[in-house]
């Protein structure tokens, strides 16, 4: 089969026809639930190398969107799951026996897996490309083209060529608009929404703008003791550092002795150094802005989405929990935000989603703020980024609401269930120690029911697993623990890790 050269006029106009597909598709399969349609799910992290090779596991990362199977739900829905390496056959028998209301065998029926048996830390999308077999298979597992659309965990061209070569649209963002979840594009998309955020400089790309940044900075603030240096495509917080100005004269040359100090900056990630952060800066580009001080400091998030018919709206707020050096690595969040501000936070939020919707943004997405208070003792909200993409903050959610059919309330910004039960959840992509390599999945499911800590359907509370994959290799996995109140969700993580570390020594003879 002929294919349009990816990126060329021939590409994009069909890449547009294809668009156009998605409003008629999404009225249909969001009126019907028995619409015959099949999603293809290919959740390829197509970003910089060199950040994503700062994520331990981060090939692992793609079963985080294995919460879509629980799509299968829909007793015609088709799902076609392509990964780099095969999944490990307990993982997708542990997700669809999530599944309520269906059979197993029946959503077995309409789901296929597909892999590039292909472990290279390069990009799913671009692996698939690479294997016309692979997309042929991928085609002949979709009963009708017409109504299948393309699912991703982000949106770059190797996408937009994928979705052409498949023949099906690609429900995100327009691979055209990626730049608007750049850290440089966020801060005009905040100018333009009217919020609050730190007072810097976008479009950066030498140490000598960094400098200059940093200078007039120290400048306008001069009781600013550090500020933040930021690539443009960094990762949960790995590609930020802070500059300190602890030891800037206050007299003689200060830009001079900020040039000098600049491979002194801190580093979020563990191996970073400054000639390569220079080098991926130039390659990049990124931001310098101001640090947000304050006691106390929440940093919560607004989870956004624009649907395929252009309307904006909010879907949950969390606050996040980070750690790193100096606090900025996405770690987990709990669910929501905290009561005296999450509504606040959502209109912010709400904001940044209308005006991203009006330049043509479609999907999930999530604005980030860092919140401290004033002299008045009243929370005070800057924006700090935009996700473009199904983040932290996404699969978490969509377990929750998979799980129970609940509904977020936008008026309080609480999640309750059919019932009316209120829902809390902590969510951790990061569980890690060295003593639980080794253990395998079906170790992790035994542990998890013998007890008790296994998700109950009836009672809907309990723990949901997910990056069970990397478990072996680094010692790491992810939980979604979801409870009636915040302090049982909390208890339910903390359970849950005493158990594993408990299990873990003891396998190890106690060390």
């Amino acid at each position: 089969m002929q294919h349009p050269i990816p990126g060329s006029p021939d590409e994009l106009v069909a890449f547009e026809k294809l668009k156009a597909r998605l409003p008629d598709l999404f009225r249909t399969v969001s009126s019907d639930d028995r619409f015959e349609h099949t999603v293809v799910v290919v959740p390829s992290l197509s970003m910089h190398p060199a950040e994503l090779a700062k994520i331990t596991g981060v090939h692992h990362y793609e079963e985080r969107l294995l919460y879509m199977l629980m799509l299968l739900r829909r007793p015609r829905t088709h799902l076609v799951f392509v990964t780099s390496q095969p999944l490990n056959p307990s993982v997708v028998d542990y997700y669809l026996h999530l599944l309520s209301g269906v059979p197993t065998n029946h959503a077995r029926r309409r789901l296929t897996l597909l892999t590039c048996l292909d472990a290279s830390a390069r990009p799913l999308s671009e692996k698939i490309l690479e294997r016309p077999m692979l997309q042929r298979k991928i085609r002949e597992a979709i009963p009708d083209l017409s109504s299948a659309h393309l699912s991703v965990f982000n949106s770059t061209p190797l996408e937009r060529t994928l979705a052409v070569q498949l023949g099906i649209p690609l429900y995100a963002t327009d691979p055209a608009l990626m730049d608007l979840g750049s850290k440089s594009g966020c801060r005009e998309i905040f100018r333009e929404a009217g919020v609050k955020f730190p007072d810097g400089f976008e479009r950066l790309r030498t140490a000598t703008e960094i400098t200059d940044a940093l200078d007039t900075l120290k400048g306008r603030y001069p009781d600013m003791r550090r500020a933040v240096v930021k690539l443009n495509e960094g990762f949960s917080g790995e590609g930020n550092a802070l500059f300190y100005f602890d030891e800037c004269p206050t007299v003689g040359d200060r830009k001079a002795w900020i040039r000098e100090n600049l491979p002194n900056l801190k580093f979020e990630a563990p191996m970073e150094h400054w000639e390569s952060f220079e080098q991926k800066y130039g390659e990049m580009g990124g931001i310098v802005e101001c640090f947000v001080e304050g006691k106390p400091k929440e940093s919560p998030s607004c989870q956004a989405r624009v649907n395929a018919l252009g309307q904006a709206m909010t879907i949950s707020t969390h606050d996040q929990v980070l750690g790193g050096p100096s606090g900025q690595v996405f770690l987990g969040c709990t669910f929501p935000a905290r009561e005296e501000y999450r509504v606040e936070v959502q209109e912010a939020g709400y904001q940044v989603a209308q005006v991203l919707a009006a330049r043509g943004v479609v999907g999930r997405f999530a604005t980030d703020f860092v919140s401290v208070k004033d002299e008045n003792d009243r929370w005070e909200h800057h924006a700090i980024e935009v996700n473009l993409r199904k983040g932290g903050t996404t699969h978490p959610f969509l377990t929750l609401k998979f799980l129970t059919d609940g509904k977020y309330d936008r008026d309080t910004g609480m999640f309750h269930t059919p019932q009316g039960h209120a829902k809390y959840y902590y969510a951790s992509d990061t569980l890690h120690s060295e003593l639980y390599r080794g253990l395998s999945p079906d170790d992790l499911i035994e542990t998890a029911v013998y007890h008790g800590l296994h998700f109950h359907g009836a009672s809907e509370r309990g723990v949901v697993f997910h990056l069970m994959g990397a478990l072996s290799e680094f010692g790491k996995l992810g939980t979604v623990c979801i409870g009636d109140n915040p302090q049982q969700a909390r208890f339910l993580y903390n359970k849950t890790v005493g158990v594993l570390d408990s299990v873990s020594k003891e396998l190890h003879g106690g060390r």
